[in-house]
């Protein structure tokens, strides 16, 4: 017995006559009556009297009807609220700081353009917390600044960012055309705080000069991060994207290291068994076609050298 034998049999009874009924669905009516056959051979009871060229429902047949409109109504309703669903796009996204802060407005945006009515939600934080909401499916996809760890996580560069060395304009490092690795020694930092993709990529090579860094304070925030440069006449090492305009008003000054030492690439991120939706890789397509890092080479910079 199948939603589809139920159906027939409503049509039947509801119009008298197995032809009607058979117009009614757009079927023959051998179908028609094979259908009521196999539902009175299934149950084992008559559900129609045919008398001469009449049909007559039985009271089993009465029962079935009954059962039947309601079985037939919350299918329906079934259908109607899960093709509801489908047509509904969420996206869970996270974003590491630096990104949330520089990409994820404009992201949002884009997707919102393709999909008017899709509900996104979004998580700032670290590189490691990205990527263990991920692996519970916490998140649908993710833009980290970091390196991924997880083998069961896919991970597509999109995007090219550049770590700098900044100070106020009046810090005594700022008086310097060029920094080598040794003017930096116990110069008071703010750093990002760990498990943070920025922090991680700076300290992997001060270690590899054995330089003592001062870190006086440690910040999740951008806002706080430059406020502490601004105000408080800390150093750092952060994103250029993330003070563009204090550069170009001549409040920070930052020092670029050689070789391009400090750039990175933002990734795009999804667990490797995540099913690729039409709105997630829309997604992703978005992000692969945001600008490269060129257009931050007009910013003023001085040197940072000694890397190695």
């Amino acid at each position: 017995m199948t939603i589809r034998h139920l159906r027939i049999f409503v049509a039947v009874a509801t119009t008298g006559k197995m032809c009607d009924a058979a117009d009614q669905l757009f079927l023959s009516q051998p179908t028609v009556s094979q259908a009521i056959k196999e539902l009175e051979d299934h149950y084992e009871v008559l559900l129609f009297e045919r008398l001469g060229k009449k049909l007559y429902i039985t009271e089993a047949g009465e029962k079935l009807l009954l059962y039947s409109k309601n079985i037939l109504t919350e299918f329906d309703n079934v259908e109607k609220r899960m093709l509801e669903m489908s047509s509904k796009k969420n996206l869970n996204i996270g974003a590491t700081i630096t990104i949330g802060n520089c990409i994820l407005p404009d992201a949002i945006n884009d997707i919102k353009k393709i999909y008017p009515d899709i509900q996104t939600s979004s998580c700032i934080s670290n590189t490691r917390t990205i990527e263990k909401k991920l692996l519970t499916s916490e998140l649908d996809i993710a833009m980290i600044e970091g390196n991924v760890n997880d083998p069961n996580l896919i991970s597509i560069p999109f995007l090219t960012d550049s770590l700098v060395l900044a100070c106020n304009s009046k810090h005594e490092l700022a008086q310097k055309d060029e920094l080598t690795i040794g003017d930096l020694k116990n110069t008071n930092f703010i750093f990002r705080e760990k498990g943070s993709g920025t922090r991680e990529l700076f300290e992997d090579y001060i270690q590899k000069s054995k330089i003592p860094i001062n870190v006086v304070l440690q910040s999740n925030c951008p806002g706080s991060i430059k406020n502490a440069i601004l105000i408080n006449n800390f150093a750092s090492v952060i994103s250029i994207r993330l003070i563009e305009q204090e550069i170009l008003n001549g409040d920070i000054t930052i020092f670029r290291c050689s070789k391009h030492l400090l750039d990175r690439t933002f990734k795009i991120v999804y667990h490797k068994d995540k099913f690729i939706d039409s709105a997630m890789n829309d997604f992703i397509n978005i992000l692969k076609n945001y600008e490269d890092n060129s257009r931050f080479d007009h910013l003023p910079s001085k040197k940072l050298l000694g890397f190695k």
